[in-house]
């Protein structure tokens, strides 16, 4: 039997995103072969396209962090699921096919009549979210925060958990997507017709108790301006190094920790600032590694929430694997409203 698989000839622009089709794998011990029915497109997948995410693979390699699927065959020794169960898991990268072979333990049951485009959602979206709010920000019902890049994935996504967690959301977004940062609860900033720090001290008085930031670079001091004392930046991106989905600084050759570096340079020098102003990061794919018990956690509360409704992620597109390259064009031009989807199997 056949399948398509999308592969990263070498680092670059989206052009260097192809289609191949293959004998489709067989599970080693251990594994369990999905039939992916979505797979999520999101900022990490470009950074690792480009070389430069702290997780990236040598190339060739097929991209993809995070699936929804259901169970096509158990490797040997492999008990817990059944054959069509529908499952999810984040293994960093390969999900970008109709076939995948994940470790056992990398899957995560999802609950029966879900959407599979919702669902992929929140495998990394959500969680990100998740974790950064009450893992990282420690949010109380009452607090006021601000998330830049509103209307995205992971801005979408914070926004209703933070009215879950009744957290006034402040979001920075451009014009057309302040109608869906309103819709999802929050206050909209015009981030290019406004300073958004003057509109934080505006609306506040004395500031937010967290920034989420995502932007990265000089960004994290404004950030950091529009708290008020006692409150934390949360910075888990650098966007601020990417022009139409590619970086900046682009060298031959792959620099996939120098971002983290600077980030770590950031955090130092936040120390010695005057003010009692935190800076901490955020890392899903750390937390998954070193709190296992934590994301499974998370991912099962959220899964949980999207089946009795009190979450609804924001779909953006729903595109066939083969417009994997339309997918990761999309996401660097900008101003996409939720999240990208691949269905690999239509």
């Amino acid at each position: 039997m056949r399948h398509k698989r999308v592969v990263v000839t070498h680092y670059g622009g989206p052009e260097v995103i192809t289609v191949i089709e293959e004998d489709i794998p067989t599970p080693k011990a251990g594994e369990v072969r999905v039939k992916v029915l979505a797979a999520g497109v999101s900022l990490p997948d470009v950074l690792a396209r480009e070389g430069v995410h702290p997780e990236t693979p040598r190339v060739p390699y097929t991209p993809g962090w995070d699936l929804v699927g259901t169970v096509d065959q158990l490797g040997e020794g492999v008990t817990g699921f059944e054959p069509r169960q529908t499952v999810t898991a984040m293994p960093i990268h390969g999900c970008y096919a109709q076939y995948v072979c994940v470790p056992r333990r990398k899957l995560i049951p999802v609950p029966v009549g879900l959407d599979a485009a919702e669902a992929v959602a929140v495998v990394l979206n959500y969680i990100t979210a998740y974790q950064m709010l009450h893992r990282s920000a420690k949010a109380r019902p009452g607090q006021r925060m601000l998330i830049h890049g509103a209307s995205g994935g992971v801005g979408s996504a914070m926004l209703q958990l933070a009215r879950l967690a009744g957290v006034e959301m402040y979001g920075t977004c451009s014009a057309q997507g302040a109608a869906v940062v309103r819709e999802l609860g929050g206050i909209p900033i015009d981030y290019k017709n406004a300073d958004f720090v003057k509109e934080i001290h505006r609306l506040t008085g004395d500031g937010v108790d967290a920034v989420f930031d995502g932007i990265g670079g000089n960004n994290l001091w404004r950030s950091r301006d529009a708290l008020h004392e006692g409150g934390r930046v949360v910075t888990y991106g650098f966007q601020s190094k990417m022009r139409g989905g590619r970086m900046v600084s682009r060298s031959e050759g792959r620099h996939p920790f120098r971002e983290s570096a600077e980030l770590g340079w950031f955090i130092l020098r936040n120390w010695v600032k005057p003010g009692r102003k935190g800076m901490v990061p955020y890392s899903i794919q750390w937390l998954m590694r070193f709190k296992p018990v934590w994301f499974r956690h998370d991912q099962l509360t959220l899964l949980d929430l999207l089946k009795q409704g009190e979450i609804k992620p924001l779909i953006a597109q729903r595109l066939p694997l083969e417009e994997a390259r339309r997918a990761h064009e999309m996401l660097g031009e900008g101003g996409v409203l939720g999240k990208i989807v691949l269905l690999p199997n239509g």
